[in-house]
């Protein structure tokens, strides 16, 4: 897979010719989650990012109306430059699209969240090996039987992430994400999968499952699908997101984000 830079990622898909999975693109620069919400929601939509800042790390929030992340990638369109968005009325998901400029409404509120794949580049630097790249492009995602804290509508359970990897490179692994708060900051567990209440690791509720090698073991961050699962259960009029995998690529510098 060639990777592009992120001005080229995000010309492509507004013109079109790209609408695939954004994990491996853009090494060394911040991906985002996205949540669009109408300006009657965005209030404790806010605050549900606050309350649960480890799935929800906010990198930006746009004003009511503006599409330009003028932090995070100056010149670029929200409504343009994801490979594909969701489209949610009262709660229920009722289409994919390329380009949302056809709904778009002045009173929408755009929210970026930081993502896992912020801290890959530095996973892969170090030499961790991360099959979903090569394998399938997006990491398997499971809803899991740990609650967030609900802030007015706004409820639902963590959504975690998976990567496999040996024990000793899950203790290197959390010990560089743990610098990236952005990107979810350190795993939220280890092993034993049923302890966050996923039956099966075959059947991940997003992306796909990944091949795990003898003497490797699950390991687990908060997922920025986490917001999606709360929006579901708010069930605003209308509610846009990222899809799964597909992410907005910024021009901040992943290592920007790290303390």
């Amino acid at each position: 897979m060639k990777s592009m830079p992120p001005s080229e990622l995000r010309g492509r898909c507004r013109s079109g010719a790209y609408n695939g999975l954004t994990s491996g693109h853009a090494p060394g620069h911040v991906q985002a989650n996205m949540a669009i919400l109408p300006a009657g929601d965005a209030t404790e939509f806010r605050e549900f990012c606050a309350a649960n800042p480890k799935p929800c790390p906010l990198l930006e929030v746009l004003p009511a109306g503006e599409t330009e992340p003028t932090k995070i990638a100056p010149g670029a369109d929200v409504r343009k430059d994801l490979p594909r968005y969701r489209v949610f009325r009262d709660g229920v998901l009722t289409e994919e699209r390329t380009d949302i400029s056809t709904i778009w409404r002045d009173d929408l509120v755009t929210f970026l969240i930081g993502c896992s794949f912020i801290a890959e580049d530095a996973l892969m630097s170090a030499g961790l090996v991360l099959p979903h790249i090569e394998e399938t492009g997006t990491v398997p995602m499971f809803r899991t039987s740990v609650a967030t804290t609900p802030a007015g509508k706004f409820w639902g359970p963590t959504v975690v992430s998976m990567r496999p990897f040996t024990p000793a490179d899950a203790d290197r692994a959390e010990d560089i994400t743990r610098h990236y708060p952005m990107a979810h900051g350190a795993p939220i567990h280890r092993g034993d999968p049923a302890a966050l209440g996923i039956e099966s690791l075959a059947t991940p509720e997003y992306g796909e499952p990944v091949t795990m090698a003898a003497g490797q073991i699950p390991v687990f961050w908060a997922c920025g699908v986490t917001p999606q699962e709360a929006i579901l259960n708010a069930k605003p009029v209308l509610a846009i997101s990222h899809a799964p995998g597909h992410m907005f690529v910024g021009d901040l510098l992943a290592a920007d984000t790290r303390v």
